[in-house]
């Protein structure tokens, strides 16, 4: 078993690969009562066109499988459904699909071992029959229309429909009502068979254990299964620019929702450079604190003129296929805002980063990185995602002391550019 240790947080990180290729992650946290278990497999919304292991031709399958598949799970052979179950037990219990990934997960302080046979029970057994497809149909139809009348999920999804062309990111991760009506039993057992194998997986676990005897807890639960060689995924490609500029919805909300994208390229950070990435990121942060986090002059600015009231939310999102910035908020004149951040942004580029300025902001989110070791659950579900990122979350609290000025002004060059700019706007 590989250890990690992170002095800085005062972390060890327990590594193995299982024969059958599972990676598990240990986070120990002694004398904390709260306990986390979160099993994740590298499938995603966007991974729809793709060879099986042995086999040569390309399988096609209709977009939403992935969740539509972790909506599945949960219904057992013997007429049970496993989410009702660890309720019963007293445990927190949920599922989840994103672009890149799924993920079983639950948090208990008592009967964790109880939860976890029912947890690593019904990942390993799915049951699926042209009966039960057909019913989830209409309940997944419902979450599709109750998503398409709601304002935070369309001005996100909206943005990802005017940044990216073919970018399979800018569907919905629930497919659509056509789309999942091409879904059976056959589509869901080869997507389950292919990327439900261990050796595409990975489990974590927080709280308070002794790593080698939860490896062993862990294996006790396993079916026989061997690895699988690797799932080749075709992804279409992708131009550089966006698609426009502007894209504007109109639903019932109190105030204007936006969203400001800023499209990023793939190529200049390859998925196998990890150190460039956890760089870029970390300087990305910095930049969208200095240009609009709560002590930014336009933040002021827009603050005082009464244009926001709040600070909207940074965010850098990436996977191995497709990166952006995402700035999303609530404002009277979300076009101010948007037309304020060009400025900001020409601004530092002219007359460069404030070294006072920039010193400050790495230490808060230095900060903000540190904090997330406080709780067992954003521990474990952000050394999931890091994890199919190719990326060990330990690396950020490692890579930011190496950021600097000179550093930060060429990501703000690369990334932070007006053409790679637009809006997304819900208003009434």
């Amino acid at each position: 078993m590989q250890v990690i240790e992170n002095l800085k947080v005062k972390e060890k990180l327990y590594l193995e690969k299982l024969d059958n290729g599972l990676t598990v992650m240990i986070i120990p946290k002694p004398g904390i009562q709260k306990k986390y278990i979160i099993w994740g497999t590298n499938y995603g919304s966007n991974d729809s066109t793709f060879i099986v292991p042995g086999e040569e031709k390309e399988t096609v399958v209709p977009k939403g499988v992935a969740h539509f598949l972790e909506h599945k799970l949960f219904e057992q052979e013997n007429g049970t459904n496993s989410l009702d179950v660890l309720t019963s037990l007293g445990v927190e219990a949920n599922a989840y699909t994103t672009n890149d990934h799924t993920a079983y997960l639950f948090e208990s302080t008592d009967n964790f071992y109880e939860a976890m046979d029912e947890l690593m029970d019904y990942v390993q057994h799915p049951y699926f029959t042209d009966e039960n497809v057909e019913k989830e149909k209409g309940i997944i139809g419902q979450e599709i229309m109750m998503y398409d009348d709601y304002p935070d999920w369309r001005v996100y999804l909206n943005a990802m429909q005017a940044m990216y062309h073919n970018n399979p990111i800018k569907i919905d991760i629930t497919g659509t009502i056509e789309t999942i009506s091409r879904i059976d039993k056959d589509i869901l057992y080869k997507c389950y068979n292919t990327f439900y194998n261990p050796s595409n997986m990975a489990l974590v676990v927080c709280g308070d254990f002794e790593p080698e005897k939860m490896i062993e807890e862990i294996k006790k639960r396993l079916i026989e299964k061997k690895a699988n060689g690797k799932i080749e995924r075709i992804y279409p490609e992708e131009p550089e620019s966006i698609v426009q500029e502007k894209i504007e919805q109109k639903l019932e909300v109190s105030r204007p929702l936006y969203t400001i994208g800023i499209k990023d390229s793939r190529d200049k950070c390859s998925i196998e450079n990890k150190n460039e990435i956890i760089r870029k990121h970390i300087a990305i942060e910095i930049l969208l604190n200095l240009l609009i986090g709560r002590s930014s002059n336009l933040y002021k600015e827009l603050y005082d003129e009464g244009v926001i009231s709040s600070q909207p939310s940074l965010d850098y999102e990436f996977s191995k296929t497709y990166a952006h910035v995402l700035i999303t908020g609530q404002s009277n004149n979300p076009e101010k805002v948007y037309e304020g951040l060009k400025g900001e942004i020409h601004k530092l580029k002219d007359n460069g980063i404030n070294e006072d300025d920039f010193n400050r902001m790495k230490k808060m989110i230095y900060g903000g990185y540190v904090k997330e070791y406080n709780d067992v659950v954003d521990i474990s579900r952000m050394f999931l995602a890091d994890y199919f990122k190719g990326i060990n979350s330990f690396d950020y609290l490692e890579e930011i002391e190496g950021i600097n000025v000179e550093y930060l002004s060429q990501v703000l060059n690369d990334v932070f550019k007006e053409e790679k700019m637009l809006i997304s706007i819900v208003r009434n």
